[in-house]
């Protein structure tokens, strides 16, 4: 289970906070509602990177339009 955090705590206590968060990550509410989720990239969200891989087909280029054009037109 996730610990929670105010905002204005965690901008007291930043720094400590990024040294000991685990897998489960801190919540950080405003005004009692959750805005944001700290996590640790060494946990298991590191398995994130790459799970599309086979899943996803790329047409052509990715660095380009398709469309062809002339820079002095």
């Amino acid at each position: 289970m996730s610990k929670t955090i105010g905002a204005a705590k965690f901008k007291e206590h930043c720094l400590s906070l990024l040294d000991n968060v685990d897998s489960d990550g801190i919540i950080i509410t405003k005004n009692g509602k959750p805005i944001a989720k700290l996590i640790s990239i060494k946990g298991e969200q590191n398995n994130f990177i790459g799970q599309f891989a086979k899943l996803i087909k790329v047409n052509g280029s990715t660095l380009s339009t398709g469309i062809k054009w002339d820079a002095e037109s």
